[in-house]
Parts: structure tokens; C-alpha cells; sequence
């Protein structure tokens, strides 16, 4: 196989966009184990898992992989259904094997038949479940992890808009975190300026790296000058992590899988399982950050799928979670600057080195400050200009976008994107029907061509134009332009010519048969 070398050219916008990611990714890799009900280590080392080897594999320069929200349910279901963590890692190892069979049957240019619509109407889902999931930890109001590609299922997502409002108006709010989460944000859309950005020192100091010292800065002087504002780890309000007093104590909390379980079926199921969705999940964020990405490249997905298929196998035997491409801190490296897969593997490493040198360091940051740069990296997904061009684009183009984004905002990203697809479908379907015939006349004298190749799907539109030909007229059918006719379309025409002698009608054919399969 062949092992891409890294790239240093870019390392002065590289190494800076590679910080932002961890920075971004950190609580994430935290949250999603917590969520998923498995040690917080196994997130950790699946975030490094994500940074240093499926990087160097990766079909793409600016994806970043992680452990993924989307999976977190599945995950939780998995480990109490087989009985153990350990046991639940021989799943993850078989749906890494199974990843390198789906690349080796090159199927990951699944990506290339799903419409912009969808994807873009998935970008801006995401964006807006990103902005909301951060408005509790904005406000002081930690209930939940911090999400990325999946709101609360059901109805229960509502509460992304209540809690806030309850928070305000029964005075829950913390305002230490509203205030540093304010700074923060001001911070960030100053960085964000013409003005800032003419300064060539930003590229070496991103905003993101600023607010966290800043805010971490504020709290300190909260601590001292007003101590119930101060943000601390009783409600989790900064990061969590966990703390190793030994090297010893570091490799205790990898672990391997249960040699016995691959023996299991249910093992199995949940492994194809994994691997499906994760597989799904990894070409739909490759393909999205392509569009994200300023030089317009275009990843190789088949690579991908083997290089998350190896980095989940590795996750597996060693503790981890399952892996995939995943959208935030991917979107995260490419707004930060990133611009080759350095940035990627700059961020595996520093999750190794946080967890082994600097977890005291790292717990002093406030949840806040990550909101804060969240909702400018969810802001750029779902912004107003893109919803205006999509508008422009027209209706048939608007319509699945909407779907989709309303969609995974109010479910998950999987049945978002599938019902955009369905909605998509439906109108490519409505499309092909109105455009494939054309019906003329001039007296008794008629005309219908066929303007593309005709399949099944067009058998009840050509039925309904052939009811259109009155009696005693001369009807010409026109397949010129058809290079495909289904058998349908003849029987179609055979039962009408069979009716049409009865009719006083004369039927003529050019260039109509012979172009079956």
C-alpha cells in the first residue's frame, strides 16, 4: 500500500489549524464515550487513533477522523446488549475488517451519487445542531455532551430551544459562562476581520487558541474575585479529563478485545452494523469537505474507506471506539486553515501528548470558551448566504436541501440524508416523466417523440399520452433519441396499436424498435 509522506510546505497554516482541532476535538472524544456509555479513554484513543495512523492513510488532505456522535447510541445499545466493553471491541475490530472488503469492492464512490442538494443541506443541518447543542454550555446550563451530527431523538430535540429559555427566565444561567463565552466570541469574529486578517502573525496565533487562554485567563480571576461565577467540573463546566500519575498507569487504560467474542453471532451483527453506518458516514463527510475545501480537491474514497477500516481494526485491539471522518473537526481544520493532512496528524499528536503531560492543564478550560467556537464553525455551515444560493438555484434544488436540513437537525444525520435522497428521487422521477415524451399535432396528423431512453418508469406517462390521440388520426412514434427502450414501453405501444385499428388510427415507427436489452 502506499504510505503518503507529510507534507511541510503549509506547516506555518498547518500546525496552527492542527491546534484548533484538538482543541475542538478534546471534549469531543470525551463526550461521545461518555455518551456511548464506554470508558472515556476509548474516545481519547480513538481521537488519536483518527489524528496519527488514519491520517497517513486517508484518501483526503483536510478530513479529520474521530470517534462519531452518530454512533454513540449504537455503541451504548451494543455494550449492554453483549455484555462487556472488551467484548464489544471484537465488533469493532470485524467492522474494520469489513471496511477493508466494502474499499477492496470499491465501493466508496457511493458519495458521488448522492445530489449537492442533499450534502449541502446536510452541511447546514449540521451547522445548526452544532450552534444549538452549544447554547447550554454558552450559558452555563451543562445537561449534555457536546454534540456534533446528532440532535435529541424524537421530540425531545425541542429542549434544545426550551432549556435555554427556562434557563433565562428562572435566572439559571452562570454568568461566568456567559460572560467568557461573550469574550469569546468576540475574540473570534475580530479574528475574523479584514483587519486581523492582513496580519500575517494570525496564521500563527489562531483566534480559537486566544479565546481558550483568555476565557481560561477570565475564570481564574473569577476564582479569586467572584467565586460563584467560577466555572469548575461539579456541573461540567470545563474539560474533563482523565489523569494518569504513571507511565504505568497511562498503558492501563488500553485494553484488547475478548479473543472469545469473534466466535459469537451477535458480535458479527453488531460489526456489520458499525461498519455500514460508519462507512456511510466517512464518504458522506469526505464528500462534504471537498466542497468545504478552498483548493477544490477531490479525495479518493475508496482509500479512505481503507484507511478507516485499518484505523478502526487498531481502535478495536487496543480500546478504542469506533472511528469515521467526521464533519466538525473537519470543517473545524478547514476554516482554521489547514491545507494538507499535516493539520490532521498535528492533532493526533497533541491528544497523546495532553493525555500524557498536560491533563491538569487541559481541565482548566471552560466548556464555554469551545461553545464559543463552535458556533462560528456551525455558523460558516448553515450560514444565510448559502441558504440564499441554494434559494436561487430554484425549487427542485431548495426542496431536498430544506429536507435534509430540517431533518438532521431534528433526528439524525443517517435519516436526514435518507429522506433528502428519497425527496430527491422523487423529483428527478417527476422530472424524467414530464420531459420524456413530447406530443405535437397539426390536424389530424400527430406527433410523439421520445426526447431520452425510455424505462418502466415511464410507462404510465406514455399510457397517459397515448390516451390523448383521438380517434382517426395518424399518430407517428419517434424514438430517434432513444438509445434504450424497456420492454415495458413496447408492450405499451403493442396493446395500443392492437386498440388503435379499432379506432380508425393509423400508427407510424421511426427508429423505435430494436432497442431493448
Amino acid at each position: 500500500m502506499d504510505l503518503p509522506s507529510l507534507r511541510f510546505e503549509h506547516w506555518r497554516r498547518d500546525v496552527p489549524a492542527g491546534l484548533v482541532v484538538f482543541l475542538v476535538a478534546l471534549p469531543l472524544c470525551l463526550g461521545i464515550a461518555l455518551a456511548s456509555e464506554a470508558p472515556l479513554f476509548s474516545g481519547i484513543i480513538a481521537g488519536m487513533i483518527g489524528g496519527i495512523v488514519i491520517t497517513l492513510f486517508s484518501g483526503s488532505e483536510l478530513s479529520v477522523s474521530g470517534p462519531a456522535a452518530g454512533l454513540a447510541s449504537i455503541v451504548a445499545a451494543a455494550i449492554v446488549s453483549l455484555g462487556s466493553f472488551k467484548i464489544f471491541l471484537a465488533a469493532v475490530v470485524i467492522a474494520g475488517l469489513l471496511q477493508l472488503c466494502i474499499a477492496a469492492v470499491r465501493a466508496g464512490s457511493l458519495g458521488s451519487f448522492i445530489p449537492h442538494g442533499v450534502i449541502k443541506g446536510m452541511l447546514a443541518g449540521i451547522g445548526i445542531t452544532i450552534i444549538l447543542k452549544q447554547i447550554p454550555h454558552a450559558v452555563g446550563l451543562d445537561l449534555t455532551f457536546t454534540d456534533e451530527e446528532q440532535a435529541f431523538a424524537g421530540w425531545d430535540w425541542l429542549h434544545i430551544f426550551t432549556d435555554p429559555i427556562t434557563a433565562f427566565t428562572k435566572n439559571l444561567v452562570q454568568p461566568g459562562a456567559f460572560i467568557i463565552t461573550v469574550v469569546s466570541l468576540a475574540i473570534l469574529l475580530f479574528w475574523d476581520t479584514k483587519f486581523m486578517k492582513t496580519r500575517k502573525w494570525t496564521n500563527l496565533v489562531p483566534g480559537a487558541l486566544v479565546c481558550v487562554i483568555v476565557g481560561a485567563l477570565i475564570n481564574d480571576v473569577f476564582a479569586i474575585a467572584i467565586p460563584h461565577w467560577e466555572l469548575s467540573n461539579l456541573r461540567d463546566h470545563v474539560v474533563e479529563l482523565p489523569v494518569a500519575g504513571s507511565l504505568t498507569e497511562f498503558l492501563n487504560h488500553f485494553m484488547s478485545p475478548e479473543p472469545s467474542a469473534f466466535l459469537r453471532g451477535d458480535v458479527w451483527i453488531t460489526g456489520i452494523t458499525i461498519a455500514i453506518v460508519a462507512s456511510i458516514e466517512s464518504v458522506l463527510s469526505v464528500e462534504a469537505v471537498d466542497k468545504m475545501d478552498p483548493d477544490r480537491r477531490i479525495s479518493n474514497t475508496n482509500k479512505e474507506l481503507v484507511a478507516q477500516g485499518l484505523g478502526n481494526t487498531l481502535s478495536g485491539l487496543i480500546g478504542g471506539l469506533p472511528v469515521t471522518a467526521v464533519i466538525v473537526r473537519s470543517s473545524a481544520n478547514v476554516y482554521a486553515g489547514g491545507r494538507t493532512r499535516l493539520s490532521s496528524f498535528v492533532h493526533g499528536v497533541l491528544l497523546l501528548l495532553a493525555v500524557l503531560f498536560a491533563p491538569t492543564i487541559l481541565n482548566q478550560i471552560p466548556l464555554a470558551c469551545l461553545a464559543a467556537i463552535l458556533f462560528v464553525v456551525g455558523y460558516k455551515l448553515s450560514s444565510l448566504k448559502l441558504i440564499r444560493s441554494m434559494w436561487k438555484e430554484g425549487l427542485l434544488q431548495f426542496i431536498p436541501f430544506f429536507v435534509t436540513t430540517v431533518l438532521v437537525v431534528a433526528t439524525d444525520l443517517l435519516f436526514g440524508v435518507a429522506f433528502g435522497l428519497i425527496v430527491s428521487m422523487v423529483i428527478v422521477l417527476r422530472s424524467y416523466h414530464r420531459r420524456a415524451i413530447t406530443i405535437v399535432n397539426d390536424g389530424d396528423n400527430w406527433l410523439m417523440r421520445f426526447n431520452k431512453d425510455m424505462s418502466f418508469v415511464n410507462r404510465a406517462s406514455l399510457r397517459n399520452a397515448l390516451t390523448e390521440i383521438p380517434n382517426n388520426s395518424h399518430l407517428i412514434i419517434d424514438g430517434t433519441k432513444a438509445l434504450y427502450i424497456d420492454r415495458d414501453i413496447y408492450e405499451t405501444i403493442e396493446d395500443f396499436a392492437a386498440s388503435a385499428e379499432f379506432r380508425g388510427m393509423t400508427i407510424e415507427y421511426r427508429n423505435l424498435f430494436g432497442k431493448a436489452l
